[in-house]
C-alpha cells in the first residue's frame, strides 16, 4: 500500500493537525481528542456538532465553520468518536443557546452521542436535542446499525440547519424540528466498483471481483442490495436513481436539489458523466433541478464508486442552501 502517510496509528491526527494549521485564523482544536472547533464567538445561535469516524472526509470536520457546523468530532478510521471528546466538544461551543447532535444513524454514533447527552444533563451542562440522519435507501440493517444507515444526504441536512442557527438564530427546538424535516425529505444511495483500503489494514475491506459491482454498498465497506455484474454508467446510475426517486417517493413537479457523490477514489470526469445521467432522468420524470452539487462530500477513503442523492425542496430550504458559508472546502 503506497500513501501519504507516515504511521496508520497517526493518520486522523496528521490530517486535523494540517486542517487546523490551513486555517489558523478560522478553526481551533484539541487534537488529543480529535475535536474540531470554530474559533469565531457563537453569537446568539444554537451550536451544532455532528461526528463519527474518519474516513469519510471532507465529512465531517471539513465542514466546521460559518454558515455548517460549530464543531465536529473524529473517530478513528471507522470508529466512533470518544464519549469524552463529545461531552467536551459540546462545552466548547455553547453559549447558552442549547447544543443540536447531527448524528448518523451508526449503533456506535448513537451510542456515544446518546451517552454524552445523558452525561450532559447529569452534570447540568448545555441543553443537548439530538436528530438522527438515515437518508440511505440501499438497505433496513447493517452490520453497523439498525435501521437505515446516514450517508451523503447527510451534508444537506448540516448546509440548511446550520444556514438557520447562523442567519436566523432560532431556538433550539425550532433547529431540531427543521433537521427533522430535512432528514424526511432527502434519500441517498450508491454503489461501489472497488473497494476501499483502511491505513491500519492496508489491503482491501471487502472483495470485489473484476467484473463485480456492489450495489447499495455502506460507507464503510458492508454489504448493499446486491452484487451484480459490471454494466456501463447508464444502466448502474439508472437502477440508483429510480431507486431514491421511488423510496420517498420524488414526484413529478417536485423541486429538488441532486447530490452525486464522490466515494475518494472516483475521478471527477466520471462524476460528472454520471450527474448528466442523473439530470435526464429526472427530466423525464418532469422532476425540476434547482441546484446540483457534484463532489466528494461524503467519501470511503479511496473506494472507487459514488452515491446519489435528492432532496424535495420547499422555499425555505432553497433559501438556506443559497446562504452564505465559510467552511475550508468551498463546495458551496
Amino acid at each position: 500500500m503506497k500513501k501519504i502517510i507516515n504511521k496508520p496509528e497517526d493518520v486522523v491526527y496528521e490530517m486535523l493537525k494540517g486542517l487546523l494549521s490551513s486555517n489558523p485564523d478560522k478553526l481551533a482544536g484539541i487534537l488529543e481528542k480529535r475535536i474540531i472547533y470554530r474559533k469565531d464567538p457563537y453569537l446568539n445561535k444554537v451550536a451544532i456538532i455532528s461526528g463519527s469516524g474518519s474516513g469519510h472526509e471532507p465529512d465531517q470536520a471539513f465542514y466546521v465553520g460559518k454558515g455548517m457546523l460549530d464543531a465536529a468530532c473524529a473517530g478513528p478510521v471507522f470508529a466512533a468518536p470518544t464519549l469524552d471528546a463529545i461531552v467536551d466538544a459540546a462545552k466548547i461551543i455553547d453559549r447558552g443557546r442549547g447544543v443540536l447532535f447531527l448524528v448518523k444513524n451508526y449503533t456506535g454514533d448513537r451510542a456515544n452521542f446518546e451517552m454524552a447527552s445523558e452525561m450532559l444533563e447529569f452534570e447540568g451542562g448545555p441543553n443537548v436535542e439530538t436528530v438522527i440522519i438515515n437518508d440511505d435507501v440501499a438497505v433496513k440493517d447493517s452490520t453497523f446499525t439498525a435501521g437505515r444507515r446516514g450517508v451523503a444526504g447527510a451534508i444537506f441536512v448540516y448546509k440548511i440547519v446550520g444556514a438557520k442557527s447562523e442567519e436566523e438564530g432560532v431556538n433550539l427546538q425550532s433547529l431540531k424540528k427543521l433537521a427533522m424535516q430535512v432528514n424526511e425529505n432527502v434519500r441517498s444511495m450508491g454503489f461501489a466498483l472497488k473497494s476501499c483500503t483502511t491505513p491500519a489494514k492496508g489491503s482491501p475491506t471487502f472483495e470485489l471481483g473484476s467484473d463485480e459491482i456492489e450495489l447499495g454498498v455502506g460507507l464503510h465497506g458492508e454489504p448493499g442490495r446486491q452484487r451484480l455484474k459490471y454494466m456501463p454508467a447508464n444502466e448502474i446510475i439508472k437502477i440508483i436513481t429510480e431507486s431514491v426517486i421511488e423510496d420517498l417517493p420524488f414526484r413529478p413537479f417536485d423541486e429538488v436539489a441532486v447530490m452525486v457523490n464522490g466515494l475518494g477514489g472516483t475521478p471527477i470526469g466520471e462524476l460528472y458523466i454520471a450527474a448528466g445521467i442523473v439530470l435526464d432522468i429526472l427530466k423525464g420524470k418532469n422532476i425540476k433541478v434547482f441546484r446540483t452539487y457534484v463532489n466528494n462530500f461524503c467519501t470511503s477513503l479511496d473506494m472507487e464508486g459514488c452515491s446519489v442523492s435528492l432532496l424535495r425542496l420547499n422555499e425555505e430550504f432553497k433559501r438556506l442552501l443559497c446562504a452564505p458559508v465559510d467552511i475550508p472546502i468551498r463546495y458551496f
